[in-house]
């Protein structure tokens, strides 16, 4: 598959939880104008790709490559980030319409963790529940960044993991 500028920024503006109408009021653009880049029937100015790297949290760089990027990766022990300015990104997108995106410090997650506390986001759905929340956390301590989990349950509920 061939991965286009159109098709990153709509992936990008599904992932930060965000309508084509409100990217576009964000760039100053039209609804249209949006909807044709995410379709590859046109390409943003050149002049907003800086805008649009700065509200994806992405480099004007990244949105020109057409490969894609790896969901996983492993960061060698020189090149990782510090754990207590890491954040473990909770999404839930239900059959229902519910959308819930909860973004947790991994301090948080790793105190919960000592304590023997339940975290409220993962005991309210079944599919995290079944989780080894500490497993994942020991994951992130050896490097591996990125998509962690992606889960589809039978009712078609999806969640996933994501530790930046």
């Amino acid at each position: 598959m061939e991965y286009t500028i159109g098709k990153k920024i709509a992936q990008y503006r599904k992932d930060k939880g965000l309508t084509q109408d409100e990217l576009a009021e964000l760039l100053g653009v039209s609804a249209q104008a949006v909807s044709k880049w995410e379709n590859d029937l046109s390409c943003p100015d050149i002049l907003l790709l800086p805008k649009l790297a700065e509200l994806f949290d992405t480099t004007v760089d990244d949105l020109l490559h057409t490969a894609p990027k790896p969901e996983t990766s492993l960061q060698p022990a020189e090149g990782r980030k510090n754990l207590d300015d890491m954040l473990f990104k909770v999404v839930v997108n239900t059959v229902a319409g519910d959308h819930v995106r909860v973004n947790l410090p991994l301090p948080l997650i790793k105190i919960a963790l000592e304590m023997g506390t339940q975290i409220p986001q993962f005991a309210g759905s079944e599919a995290l529940r079944s989780l080894d929340i500490g497993q994942l956390l020991l994951m992130v301590e050896k490097g591996v960044i990125g998509k962690l989990v992606e889960v589809e349950a039978a009712n078609g509920d999806l969640v996933e993991i994501v530790v930046e």
